[in-house]
């Protein structure tokens, strides 16, 4: 089974549809599937739901479809420093469902595991515990959330075999290798891809057997979110 594509528009060919629910790996600009979030934008689909951590920065990332009015609703844990992410969430123009970054990452685990529902003792007691299930285990008192498992899941590593076993680097695996597993579909871009067998299959982090397909998006440029710099001795 050939799992390459020759780009993101021709991966995504046939699996994009209005309304549809979508995971998106990374977190803020680090890690982020861009070129298959700039096929998303070029297609037109619309009143998307995204699960990501957040929504990148303006114009950048999932900033692009905030700006193209592409997405209805965000699950996310962090809005960060994405202004019109913020104006339209407090103007009424977007949907968001605030979720603890561990309990993120969980119901995406768990839906990936087929897992329904788990308890946490994460947000008892605070407003995401508002409209939810409680439940006392012994003495202390948990939240039950519900495993996440999407339409489509976008996801970016560094480099893959032909056959989809991936290695991410470093940060850039946070939210990948979860959202990665917690969908019907994944679809995956890399800087890389080597022939099969040709991964030491003890530095692979995420299975084959979960991608459907694949891209190389490189060369890629390395951005970066907040720029801190020393003062120059003097200046």
């Amino acid at each position: 089974m050939n799992k390459i594509y020759a780009d993101a528009e021709a991966a995504l060919d046939g699996l994009l549809f209005d309304g549809m629910q979508i995971c998106s790996g990374g977190f803020g600009i680090c890690g982020i599937p861009e070129r298959l979030i700039d096929a998303i934008a070029a297609s037109g689909v619309r009143n998307l739901t995204f699960v990501s951590n957040n929504a990148g920065i303006d114009g950048v990332g999932l900033g692009k479809l905030l700006v193209t009015r592409q997405i209805r609703k965000m699950i996310s844990s962090y809005i960060g420093g994405n202004k019109e992410f913020e104006r339209q969430y407090f103007s009424g123009e977007l949907e968001l469902e605030f979720c603890p970054q561990g309990t993120l990452a969980e119901r995406c685990r768990a839906g990936g595991a087929g897992i329904p529902a788990f308890y946490t003792r994460t947000g008892v007691g605070t407003v995401v515990a508002e409209g939810k299930e409680t439940r006392c285990f012994g003495d202390v008192t948990y939240l039950m959330e519900h495993g996440i498992f999407a339409d489509l899941a976008i996801v970016k590593a560094w480099k893959a075999d032909e056959s989809g076993n991936l290695i991410f680097r470093k940060t850039a695996r946070n939210f990948n290798e979860v959202m990665a597993t917690a969908a019907k579909i994944c679809v995956v871009e890399v800087e890389h891809i080597v022939p099969t067998g040709a991964l030491d299959p003890d530095h692979v982090h995420l299975a084959g057997i979960y991608v459907k397909r694949l891209i190389s998006g490189a060369p890629y440029d390395k951005s970066i979110e907040f720029r801190t710099v020393r003062a120059r001795e003097g200046a």
